[in-house]
């Protein structure tokens, strides 16, 4: 890595003024301070677009991610305030209190337009909420957080086959199956239950939270990748049989159609499979477990992703694509390129292989070049191959900074750790 240094450190001289100057200081526009919580609409200047619904995702994640900006030491107060008053909103208007856990969608006022219960939301109620508990010593931030741990565990878990239903009506009776989820697992929401209870376990020390986030680990390494090539399969039936993955009624991202109503079985989504590396290592290094065990499949994921998954001629990384063959989805999503300068860095650290940060770049460089607004602050929400602007806006009620801020803070941790090896 002598080679890189001067590369590093470049990269760490652009990035830090980037987050403490642009980055950060965009959101804190987010707070609403006439109704509580966060506005997330916005659009390609910053301009608020005057929607205004609020959903789960975007109001625990904007908690989630102020949170750890001020637990990494950025700022002097004023984004933790600004979780404070998300965590009273959200827990004030979207927390069932008859049946517990946590509704999908509020409007401007914390009226409840959706009352369903989504696992992909209730595990960023254990996630914002342990991140915040961890940030302010706040009570109330690991009393919610453990609140969320056990509805899940009590109103969620398959006891079959092990993991986690996800799609639920708000008594936790659940939804009908196909469209409507009811009866799939997807690697998605088990990931991001694994980064959860990895947050959670390092808040309480809990051997049950710790036990948790082992099956986790074990469900996701062990069912939940293609047995050869170790990358994620997108979902699964109750026994956890592979099935062609399908958009489903109640969706947590902007997610485009491919027009075959299912994607092919042999499918991986790069993104997921290098945010999934390091949120693993993270889970790990949390429990104080050796990474060595998995040292083969964290390989041939970023192995995958690097053959595949990056744009050798343009930049930037792909949305997905068959396990061995060029990617099929060829546009480039903002929040897989964030997740892939985290992962090919830890690959870079864990795996000891200068090779990946040839691919950091080939991403870093699109995305700084391409894909942020560097006058306003934030990035541009989908890009087409070559680095136009294909979707416009900022903020809207799927995106806000949790992928854009959490990976500027986590490249940057480990950028300082390479410069020091």
């Amino acid at each position: 890595m002598a080679l890189q240094q001067k590369e590093i450190q470049h990269t760490i001289d652009l990035l830090d003024p980037y987050l403490q100057n642009k980055l950060l200081p965009f959101w804190l526009k987010s707070i609403d301070h006439e109704k509580g919580g966060f506005l997330s609409y916005f659009d390609r200047d910053g301009n608020p677009t005057g929607k205004t619904d609020k959903t789960l995702i975007c109001q625990l994640r904007m908690i989630f991610t102020f949170a750890s900006a001020h637990r990494a030491g950025y700022g002097s107060g004023e984004y933790l305030q600004a979780a404070k008053q998300g965590v009273e909103f959200a827990i004030d208007h979207f927390w069932d209190k008859q049946y517990g856990g946590w509704y999908w969608i509020a409007d401007r006022n914390g009226k409840i337009l959706h009352d369903s219960k989504v696992m992909y939301g209730q595990s960023f109620g254990v996630y914002a909420m342990s991140e915040y508990a961890l940030a302010s010593g706040d009570p109330l931030g690991k009393e919610y957080a453990n609140r969320s741990f056990d509805i899940i565990q009590r109103n969620a878990a398959e006891a079959s086959s092990g993991g986690y239903w996800e799609m639920f009506k708000r008594d936790w009776s659940l939804k009908p199956g196909g469209a409507y989820g009811g009866d799939r697992k997807t690697f998605d929401v088990h990931m991001h239950l694994m980064e959860a209870f990895t947050t959670l376990y390092e808040l309480t020390g809990n051997v049950v939270h710790q036990r948790k986030l082992e099956e986790m680990i074990r469900l996701l390494t062990g069912k939940m990748l293609f047995p050869e090539h170790k990358t994620g399969i997108a979902q699964f039936d109750v026994d956890w049989t592979p099935l062609p993955a399908i958009l489903f009624r109640d969706v947590w991202g902007s997610d485009r159609d491919t027009n075959t109503g299912e994607r092919p079985l042999d499918n991986t989504n790069y993104g997921h499979n290098i945010e999934f590396l390091w949120l693993l290592t993270h889970a790990l290094n949390i429990l104080q477990q050796d990474t060595q065990p998995y040292k083969e499949t964290l390989r041939k994921m970023a192995d995958q992703a690097f053959e595949y998954g990056v744009d050798w001629e343009h930049g930037g990384i792909f949305v997905e694509g068959p396990n061995k063959g060029p990617a099929t989805q060829r546009l480039k999503e903002f929040w897989q390129q964030a997740e892939a300068w985290v992962g090919f860095l830890e690959a870079c650290l864990v795996l000891e292989d200068d090779k990946y940060w040839s691919a950091f770049k080939q991403v870093f460089e699109f995305i700084w070049d391409h894909g942020i607004n560097h006058e306003v602050g934030e990035w541009y929400a989908l890009l087409e191959r070559d680095g136009r602007v294909k979707w416009d806006y900022l903020g809207h009620e799927w995106k806000i900074n949790y992928h854009t801020v959490r990976a500027t803070i986590q490249t940057l941790k480990r950028l300082r750790q390479l410069s020091e090896k």
